[in-house]
């Protein structure tokens, strides 16, 4: 393949240091929103529900209340870690039947799945399971926010007026995306004009999502539940049903978030927390039990990712045989995350996502809400650990992780498929180990999502990329957002009483913000 792009650019972006609270995120203006409810003496939590809520509406593409997610808190008083778990579930009237496949033939999507005739699994209201977003963040904020849920809703609804900001970026998800989108009339309304991406940027345009805004408004009025059991539950089932799926209002009103114990692994001194079973964690903590006995630390040298790629290797061959994923391709990202340290030292690490890049492409009707197509998680072949099934949670891929050594305490977390698993992998112990987070979001990396292949970042030294070559069959890809090959990172951490955070430097919305930049 002829590669066009320049070998001598240079991108960089500075940590953000404060003896403040801050947000990162993937959209500057979600990450500006939280940050504000911390400088008005908000918790952790307000800001993560906050940001949260925020960048569903400006980053659509990637999740919203349509969607699911994990979260992971450390209180910093006492040093608990808790966990929530509200990722997507299958409706309960799903058969695997109405799913067949096509002799042959693979989907083009995350996965690589043997394809299912109309790509039922993959777009329209077919592809659409059971939403969590909502009950996952209404529990946290309740069980450890100072926010109601009306407050924390109140920047959300301010920006969904303005709409979605249209510049360069995000151009060009809606464009690549441009054909799916317009098969949807609601979805083909917002994104597009006449059926083709929007021509005039202009000065400071935006797309409106009046639906969208007037939902918002009614979930704060009317509280979390109505999206589960109430007016806008009815309203979301019937435009789910008349487009030809099977969400119920029972599997709405029998969906609730649940508070799970961490998975912890250990690596010399440092502490990983993850969440257990269905997600990456598991996979994740698998490799860093493996790297205990084969790396004991030191510089990301060729000893470093030899040992990483091995025993990312063994990680997702067990992945792949024991807990039904199966490999993949290298998609673009279609998750968001973000992370909060509060004044206080209490850390928040969230990852959500609608699944696909714009979900399963349909914005409902009745309440503008984009939703997902968690059903593309399961395997759509019967007989697998990850059969496609009714009522049945998926394989994720997402990983959010808190990690502490005595000396710091850190939350990270990226968007990028099962890229994720990796990137978490190198980013955490990097930061166990003492690097400075600037260092570790600026170091090349290398994914091991198949036990096939290790791709490495062309930034890495010749020395370390030929120590691999040797022993390992290997390829070479830039780093960058489109294609996303090695997962956007974001990180906040706190060491000796100051904080710090810091963003994917390749990402041209992702940003850490303090809450004294918001007073300046």
């Amino acid at each position: 393949m002829l590669d066009s792009l320049s070998c001598r650019q240079l991108i960089r972006k500075p940590a953000v240091v404060s003896e403040g609270g801050i947000v990162v995120s993937q959209s500057r203006l979600a990450a500006q929103a939280g940050a504000a409810v911390l400088a008005a003496g908000g918790n952790a939590v307000d800001a993560a529900v906050v940001t949260s809520l925020a960048v569903g509406v400006v980053e659509p593409w990637m999740s919203g209340i349509g969607g699911g997610g994990l979260l992971l808190y450390r209180d910093a008083a006492s040093g608990q870690v808790r966990a929530w778990e509200f990722g997507m579930r299958s409706p309960s009237g799903l058969d695997p039947a109405d799913y067949p496949l096509e002799e042959d033939a693979t989907d083009r999507d995350l996965f690589g799945w043997p394809a299912v005739k109309e790509g039922r699994n993959l777009r329209g209201a077919t592809a659409i399971a059971v939403p969590g977003q909502v009950a996952g963040l209404a529990a946290v904020l309740e069980e450890l926010g100072s926010l109601s849920w009306q407050e924390a809703l109140e920047p959300a609804i301010h920006l969904a007026e303005k709409g979605l900001p249209l510049d360069w970026f995000s151009l060009l998800q809606i464009t690549q995306h441009a054909r799916e989108l317009a098969i949807f009339p609601v979805s083909a309304e917002i994104y597009l004009d006449q059926g083709l991406p929007p021509a005039d940027l202009g000065s400071h345009r935006c797309l409106p999502n009046p639906r969208l805004q007037e939902t918002l408004m009614q979930l704060a009025s009317a509280g979390p539940r109505d999206f589960y059991d109430g007016a806008l539950a009815r309203s979301i089932v019937e435009d789910v049903q008349a487009a030809g799926g099977c969400l119920s209002l029972d599997d709405l009103r029998n969906y609730r978030a649940c508070e799970v114990a961490p998975l912890l692994v250990r690596h010399g001194e440092a502490k990983f927390h993850v969440l257990p079973e269905l997600n990456g964690g598991p996979t994740l903590a698998r490799a860093v039990q493996q790297l205990r006995e084969t790396w004991s630390g030191g510089p990301p040298d060729g000893a470093f990712y030899l040992a990483v790629a091995e025993a990312l290797r063994d990680a997702f061959a067990h992945r792949l045989e024991h807990l039904g994923d199966e490999d993949g391709r290298r998609g673009p990202s279609c998750t968001t995350h973000l992370s909060v340290v509060d004044r206080q030292g209490n850390v928040v690490t969230l990852t959500q996502t609608l699944l696909s890049v714009f979900g399963s492409k349909v914005t409902l009707p009745g309440s503008g809400i984009l939703m997902n197509n968690g059903i593309n998680w399961f395997d759509p072949r019967p007989g697998r650990p990850n059969s496609l099934g009714p009522g049945k949670r998926p394989l994720a891929n997402y990983v959010p992780l808190l990690g502490e050594t005595p000396e710091r305490v850190f939350g990270i977390g990226a968007s990028g498929g099962r890229k994720i698993i990796p990137a978490m992998t190198q980013l955490g112990l990097l930061l166990g180990q003492g690097m400075t987070l600037e260092e570790a979001m600026h170091q090349p990396r290398i994914d091991v999502s198949s036990p096939d292949m290790v791709v490495m970042d062309p930034r890495l030294d010749p020395s370390i990329r030929a120590a691999l070559a040797e022993v390992q069959p290997t390829s070479e890809a830039r780093a960058g957002f489109a294609p996303n090959n090695y997962a956007t990172v974001l990180a906040v951490l706190r060491e000796g009483g100051c904080n710090q955070g810091a963003v994917d430097p390749l990402h041209p919305w992702a940003e850490a913000v303090s809450e004294e930049e918001l007073g300046q």
